[in-house]
């Protein structure tokens, strides 16, 4: 399997939780409450004032997790790329984006620890400054790059996240994937999945990770886009 470029991860798992509409409610309100989003200087505590807006920071968030564009495409009317980017990585190391879950699922009247979980994955084509190395071309999608492979609990909140080249198998690349998902939330039990993940995968899971994989199958008369259950 390709190894998993970093900065892409990154910015796979902060832009796949931000665009959750529940998500999007709650980071004003939470911004306004949370004390790692106020300046030290605000507070007392010292420190050089801040050149930016926060509230113009979480704005250039959202649009870049909104939109899906490059960091460095973030129009003009924001604050420099960079220092949007360093603040939308201090959520993540600070884990509010973790924080901002938990709150959701709350309101969303479930359990902070979820219990069941969907795995799914993408193929996107990769630019022109990707290296080979990790790209490649996904035969089933017809597309060449790069595949996002997610777990997402059942209100759509991302819980786990890995890219890899297109090439790589959906149930390859869910070894690693639910392997850590086991480690971050002990609490799921079952976990719905498609047809690419069928086979020894299943009792695998079952096995290695205590983890039910539900494999949710195409009925086989069926034709054209239809929306399957849990998938």
């Amino acid at each position: 399997m390709a190894s998993q470029d970093c900065s892409d991860l990154r910015g796979a798992h902060v832009s796949a939780l931000l665009t959750s509409d529940a998500i999007r409610l709650s980071i004003t309100e939470l911004a306004c409450s949370n004390s790692e989003l106020v300046p030290a200087w605000l507070e007392g505590r010292g420190g050089r004032p801040e050149g930016f807006c926060h509230r113009q920071m979480i704005d250039a968030v959202r649009y870049v997790a909104d939109n899906g564009v490059k960091w460095a495409n973030l129009p003009a009317d924001f604050p420099p790329y960079r220092r949007v980017h360093a603040f939308a990585r201090r959520w993540q190391v600070t884990g509010l984006l973790a924080e901002l879950r938990d709150k959701v699922r709350e309101k969303e009247g479930r359990t902070v620890d979820p219990t069941a979980a969907i795995v799914d994955s993408r193929s996107v084509r990769a630019a022109a400054n990707i290296p080979r190395s990790t790209s490649g071309w996904d035969g089933g999608k017809k597309v060449g790059g790069r595949k996002r492979h997610l777990v997402v609990d059942c209100l759509g909140l991302v819980l786990a996240v890995a890219v890899t080249a297109a090439s790589v198998q959906d149930r390859d690349a869910a070894v690693p994937l639910l392997e850590r998902l086991r480690k971050m939330y002990f609490s799921i039990r079952l976990v719905w999945a498609d047809g690419g993940y069928a086979g020894r995968m299943v009792d695998w899971a079952a096995e290695k990770l205590q983890l039910t994989l539900d494999i949710v199958k195409r009925s086989d008369d069926t034709t054209g886009f239809v929306v399957l259950p849990r998938r």
